[in-house]
């Protein structure tokens, strides 16, 4: 027997030397591109058909597989690792550009401050202050371009090429020099996987951010996309290209009209008049820089528009530079005056703050580049078979289409509606919705019949309360604002003969919440998807039935820790077909946040902002000072938008109006109950902990695994629950748990960080989802067979398979470990899982 088991190891081992002629490989590696599943049987019915593999033993075609795998595996981790290493490069040839020009700025104060010392030291001694005159003189003369050159004619070429070439040269010294004092934006570290360096101005006239970040995009391909300022720029309303002039060197210079969206509803919209110059230099690198056109600067007059109050553009741009190895570094550099003096005081802020300036345009921008670089590479495969370039423009459609119902232009059509002597709420009708829902049945449907959309709309300011975490509360508690009969009134809009609705019908029908992921950035920073919403439905002739409804939805700036983001929860109703040209109605919530101020309020009630419009800077109550520490402020901007017959205008209106007012005084509950206590406030901002549940979860999961296996789940130094909960969180293999009830189908009810991206769902959603519904039936049939074997030994490995997301992409895994997690009284609470190198198929 010793000898048998002797003689058969060394078979094995001797298979691994077997040569296999160039017949057989070629054979081999048809089978393996076929079925690179190692337990396929498609794998072993193509073994057993060619001919050419039957005289090789099946232990021989194993080991050759494994080999062959392995052999993939180590040609992927070392293009992964050249890739890391040319970004490495690249991001170290960045850093050392930058600590060059960071100590050029450090000689730069050394010298100011000496200067200073010596004008400090001889004050005493001079009797006249000529000397002083003359620097400011001096300084004037030199920001001052009218002093150095005539007005330009605005017929003459040479004219704007000296525009261009002093736009060049201005925006250079900000992207690599030290015109402007840059700090570097919190949480904004560089690395191979970051989105780059990221600094906003310090002590300067207007707002000014700058990024340098690496993308994986040829400098010719990174242009084109930042030209395309629509596409990435969410508050860019419309961009045209009204003159364009070759240059001598090769480059072109742009006149450009752009008008973009007004954040909320108590400001005007701003346009600029630029002029764009793009050029290559001498060491191979691209230049597009832009800087608007002012009497000032000479040019051409640009058009106006009514309702836009026009903003200053100083040079600004983008330094593409091409990488070794493929790809681009880019310097990015905003720079605006959006003319803050004229708007409410309250909402100043939003004009003055770099931190919005760089989320909204710098940030934004090289996001989308490395998006757009990923996708191209084909890192990026969503779900559901629509294209990236398709879901981006539902993204866009949804922005686009709230930002026009929050500015409602008159040249879209909108006009205003007579309102009910309260002001709180604005309601805006427009006749032509064709411009805002396209050629669709829709808009002919109510054309034919007359009518159009309804637009109700309100602004507050909101105190002690971040942005990310209301917008997050709003959209997994969908039900603690919405009203389902407004929710079914708004889908019947995208029926051929909606039902005539006069009113909302509060308290609605019973219905529930499934969020569908759909696709997301790189960052989590923005997701699409798909909303469920179980149960609803409509009473026509006061019979009801119940259906299902559906509403696509854009939640974007929910992460807490990003400096000045925008917080935004957007969403149309769709129906079940959901076509790429599906006509879109968006309404939603919008949360800016303002600096922090010491001279505010600090209350933490939610208050109206038309009040805090009133006086300047706000009424502040008796017997509150500025001792009460700064005051975390935001503007919230809610609009609705429904559809309307003409005999029914007046009735939706009131419905929208009533509804408005309802949804806001939700949201003041809600901000109040999950604003933090004046005494954190104090003690400074932190990041919320996890939930007590959470943190005795994680420790019952790895206390088990540790009991059952007699190895740790997570190699950590520190037992403490919260670090666990975050290394568990955080755990590279997909770890969840489903209840564990006699009788009653698995339901998952917990998942980390990977379990969630291979169930391509939302810890909300995942209580929707059963464990045997995610299984194949080899997956079933296994998981039966050795449930005895959990429930008796605690714990049992299971092998390879493959499974499905809540989408219905296939997933394989290399092996999976299945156990029970004890409580406290070592009694049964749930079953987990690990599923270890999972992938999509």
């Amino acid at each position: 027997m010793e000898l048998s088991m002797h003689k058969d190891s060394k078979q094995m081992d001797s298979s691994k030397y077997v040569r296999y002629t160039p017949e057989q490989v070629e054979a081999l590696e048809r089978v393996y591109t076929d079925c690179p599943k190692p337990s396929s049987l498609r794998r072993q019915q193509l073994i057993r058909e060619c001919p050419i593999l039957s005289n090789i033993e099946p232990k021989q075609i194993k080991v050759w597989f494994q080999n062959r795998r392995c052999r993939e595996k180590q040609r992927k981790e070392s293009s992964r690792l050249q890739t890391v290493n040319r970004k490495l490069s690249a991001m170290n040839k960045l850093l050392m550009e930058e600590n060059d020009r960071l100590q050029k700025q450090v000689s730069q104060f050394v010298y100011e401050n000496g200067y200073m010392r010596t004008q400090l030291q001889n004050a005493s001694v001079a009797t006249t202050d000529n000397s002083c005159e003359s620097v400011v003189t001096s300084g004037q003369h030199q920001q001052n371009p009218t002093t150095q050159h005539p007005q330009r004619d605005a017929n003459n070429p040479a004219g704007l090429l000296a525009i261009a070439e002093e736009t060049l040269a201005e925006f250079l010294s900000k992207a690599t020099g030290t015109a402007v004092d840059w700090v570097q934006m919190l949480g904004m570290k560089p690395g191979p996987d970051s989105i780059g360096i990221v600094a906003v101005s310090h002590n300067c006239s207007g707002v000014a951010a700058r990024a340098c970040g690496l993308v994986s995009l040829e400098p010719t391909k990174v242009s084109e996309i930042l030209k395309d300022r629509p596409s990435w720029y969410r508050d860019c309303r419309c961009l045209e290209i009204l003159t364009v002039l070759p240059t001598g060197n090769g480059g072109t210079i742009e006149l450009i009209y752009m008008q973009t969206y007004a954040p909320t509803t108590l400001a005007s919209a701003r346009d600029f008049w630029t002029l764009r110059y793009t050029t290559g230099l001498e060491d191979g690198s691209l230049v597009i820089c832009e800087r608007s056109l002012t009497p000032s600067t000479g040019g051409p007059a640009g058009p106006s528009a009514p309702n836009f109050v026009r903003a200053n553009m100083l040079p600004s741009g983008y330094l593409i530079r091409p990488c070794d190895g493929g790809g681009s570094i880019i310097h990015i550099v905003d720079h605006i005056d959006l003319d803050a003096w004229s708007v409410p005081e309250v909402l100043r802020p939003l004009y003055e703050s770099s931190k919005i300036l760089a989320q909204k345009m710098t940030i934004a921008a090289l996001r989308h580049l490395r998006q757009i670089a990923q996708e191209m590479s084909g890192e990026i495969v969503y779900g559901g078979g629509r294209q990236p370039s398709v879901l981006r423009a539902f993204s866009q459609r949804l922005s686009r289409g709230f930002n026009d119902a929050v500015n409602g232009f008159s040249d879209d059509g909108w006009s205003l509606m007579s309102s009910d002597g309260v002001e709180d709420v604005t309601i805006l009708i427009n006749s032509s919705p064709s411009k805002l829902l396209g050629s669709h049945v829709n808009s002919t449907l109510l054309s034919t019949l007359g009518g159009g959309v309804l637009c109700a709309k309100a602004s507050m300011l909101l105190q002690n309360v971040p942005p990310a975490l209301l917008v997050r509360f709003l959209r997994e508690h969908r039900s603690e604002w919405a009203d389902s009969g407004v929710d079914a009134y708004s889908a019947t809009s995208l029926k051929a003969n909606p039902y005539a609705v006069p009113a909302a019908r509060i308290g609605g029908f019973p219905s529930s919440q499934v969020i569908l992921p759909l696709a997301h950035t790189i960052e989590h920073e923005e997701f699409l998807e798909v909303i469920r919403l179980e149960g609803h439905g409509f009473a026509q002739d006061d019979t009801g039935f119940s259906r299902d409804m559906y509403l696509l939805q854009l939640c974007s700036g929910v992460d807490e820790n990003a400096a000045g983001a925008c917080a935004q929860l957007v969403f149309a109703p769709i129906d079940e077909s959901f076509g790429d040209d599906a006509p879109l109605l968006p309404s939603g919530f919008r949360v800016i946040p303002l600096d922090p101020k010491t001279d505010a309020s600090a209350g933490s009630r939610t208050l109206d902002l038309a009040s805090a419009l009133e006086g300047p800077g706000g009424a502040r109550p008796t017997g509150e000072t500025a001792s009460n520490g700064y005051n975390l402020r935001s503007v919230l901007t809610i609009a609705f938008q429904f559809t309307f017959e003409n005999h029914l205008r007046d009735n939706v209106a009131a419905m929208a109006r009533q509804y408005v007012r309802s949804v806001v005084a939700s949201v003041q509950r809600v901000a109040m109950a999950i604003a933090p206590s004046r005494l954190s406030l104090h003690a400074g901002p932190k990041p919320p902990p996890g939930s007590p549940e959470a943190i005795t979860l994680a420790r019952w999961i790895c206390r088990s695994y540790r009991f059952h296996t007699g190895v740790e789940l997570l190699r950590a130094d520190s037992q403490a629950g919260d670090s666990l909960l975050k290394l568990l969180w955080n755990h590279s293999d997909a770890i969840m748990c489903c209840s564990l009830k006699a009788n009653v189908s698995p339901i998952f009810t917990f998942a980390n960080q990977a379990g969630l991206d291979m169930l391509e769902t939302t810890l909300f959603a995942l209580q929707d989802i059963m464990l045997d519904k995610i299984l194949d039936e080899g997956g079933r049939k296994i998981l039966c067979s050795e449930f005895a074997k959990i429930m008796q030994q605690g714990f049992a490995y299971l092998p390879a398979g493959v499974c499905v997301s809540s989408m219905g992409r296939p997933i394989s895994y290399e092996q999976a470990i299945a156990w029970k997690v004890l409580n406290e009284e070592d009694t049964d609470h749930c079953l987990a899982f690990m599923f270890m190198n999972w992938s999509f198929l």
